[in-house]
């Protein structure tokens, strides 16, 4: 594994990939749902901290978005599977297909 020499935050991730910023959220909030060290919590305060992701968590978070969109059915199915919030799981598949 590579030394890694920077970290994109979610924010500026889901731009670069044209995501909905709360998607992404959801699915890295488990930190088994990408390989361990793919995900850095960077601290910006005493309690305060931004989620970032290394140039291996990208490529992962993109490929598996890439393969859950193979079909609706698999994007529901995924979407129900990485996604505990109800609202948002709702929201995202009542947008358009990708």
């Amino acid at each position: 594994m590579a030394t890694v020499t920077h970290v994109c935050t979610l924010d500026h991730v889901a731009r670069m990939l044209g995501e909905d910023p709360e998607l992404l959220e959801a699915i890295v909030y488990n930190d088994d749902n990408l390989t361990y060290g793919a995900i850095i919590s960077v601290y910006t305060g005493a309690e305060e901290t931004i989620t970032a992701l290394t140039d291996d968590g990208i490529d992962e978070l993109k490929d598996m978005l890439r393969d859950a969109r193979v079909t609706t059915e698999t994007w529901h199915a995924f979407l129900d599977d990485f996604v505990d919030d109800e609202d948002l799981v709702v929201r995202i598949k009542a947008q358009s297909p990708r």
